[in-house]
């Protein structure tokens, strides 16, 4: 299966766009806003606020708390009845809970569809579900894409789900510099990081050459590379972020999900994906701990030959150029070198896990994304569990 280009959303910089665009649709009067409980009391939520409101509007605000589940989203569409619009302002957890609960809505086929029991890891939404309630974005962290993305993920009893569908991108992306300003400057390295992997995992996943979709991918990752290590030097600087550092990783981390740049690409090229999900999901980390973990490995299997994984060609490729953009001198080697810029950025890849974790993750890799399904592409559970090992720091080796 391959990727093709389906671009709705409209993407305002700054949160007092949405009055305008409110004002142009006179009929959404009743206005939903869902914040994350941990910026309810923010500059952003109160910007937002202010600019929904209107003497013909009614303004409802909801607060969530944590990242929510299958269950909480379907309650959470029920109570959008009456509801015109969704404004939804938080991280990527909270956007996509927004977007399922705004799916789920008065949508019988969207609610069988996300309870249908299933093993599979992925949940591909049919192109005939629609979402009728419009969708206005305000991501409060960087890296996810989530204002702009057709993917949501969510946990389900079986393990944490990525859901596909057109029908989940917002109709509004709001780009605000205000909604990021208290975000940790670690946690935007890891967007960076994030946004990085995403590109280069479906550039490098991929054995094929397509030039434009190629040039599109390796200007967004030389970009990327560029702004962490302009963030790296503010932070050894002993500096904060400003907003336009944090207005550029957000515009750039968006159009890693949009555009040419995937056209044909596999859709399941980005394999590290899949464990890294597993991965953070057992241990409980953030998943871009897990990310940065995996990454090494990951290249190294890659150049070493593994086609299952990728191209080592086109590794190489792109690594050369992201080598390029470094002010300090990177390993020529890809692996070698993507641990290095990991470090470069400040972005922490240690992570521990004994072996019967490590035994539970590389179990429930295979049964949701391999096994027969065509998202590991034929990887099997040994090859899982070296990746894996190559991750761990104190990895114990499995049994035989």
């Amino acid at each position: 299966m391959n990727l093709s280009w389906h671009c709705p959303t409209l993407t305002l910089f700054g949160a007092d766009g949405i009055a305008g665009w409110l004002d142009a649709r006179p009929a959404l009067r009743h206005i939903t806003v869902l914040v994350d409980a941990a910026v309810a009391d923010s500059p952003i939520v109160s910007r937002v606020r202010t600019s929904v409101a209107g003497s013909r509007r009614d303004v409802l605000v909801l607060a969530l708390e944590g990242a929510g589940d299958a269950e909480g989203v379907l309650a959470l569409g029920d109570n959008l009845h009456g509801t015109d619009v969704v404004v939804a302002v938080g991280g990527g957890a909270l956007l996509d809970q927004a977007k399922l609960a705004a799916l789920a809505r008065n949508n019988p086929a969207a609610r069988t569809r996300l309870t249908l029991p299933q093993r599979s890891g992925l949940i591909l939404l049919p192109p005939g579900i629609q979402r009728g309630l419009p969708l206005v974005a305000v991501p409060t962290t960087v890296g996810t894409g989530a204002e702009v993305s057709a993917a949501a993920c969510l946990a389900f009893p079986q393990g944490r789900r990525l859901i596909l569908g057109e029908s989940l991108q917002p109709e509004v992306a709001v780009l605000d510099p205000l909604a990021t300003s208290t975000l940790p400057d670690e946690l935007i390295a890891e967007g960076v990081l994030e946004a990085l992997f995403r590109v280069v995992s479906l550039y490098a996943g991929d054995h094929r050459d397509l030039p434009t979709e190629d040039a599109l991918a390796e200007t967004l990752a030389t970009r990327l590379a560029q702004l962490g290590h302009q963030l790296r030097d503010v932070r050894l600087g002993g500096g904060r972020s400003d907003d336009r550092i944090r207005l550029e990783i957000a515009k750039v981390s968006g159009l890693t999900h949009l555009g040419w740049t995937y056209i044909g690409r596999d859709r399941y090229g980005a394999k590290g994906w899949y464990l890294a999900n597993e991965l953070s999901s057992v241990l409980g980390l953030r998943k871009m701990t897990a990310v940065a973990a995996l990454l090494e490995p990951l290249w190294r299997a890659i150049a070493d030959g593994d086609q299952r994984l990728g191209s080592a060609r086109r590794l190489s490729r792109i690594w050369a150029l992201l080598r390029a953009t470094a002010p300090d001198a990177l390993p020529e080697d890809p692996a070698e070198g993507i641990g290095a810029l990991t470090d470069s950025w400040l972005v922490d890849r240690r992570i521990s896990g004994d072996a019967a974790r490590l035994d539970t993750v590389t179990a429930r890799t295979v049964r949701a994304w391999g096994a027969g399904l065509p998202m590991l592409g034929g990887l099997r559970a040994a090859d899982v569990r070296g990746l894996l090992d190559g991750a761990v720091l104190d990895a114990e080796p499995a049994l035989s």
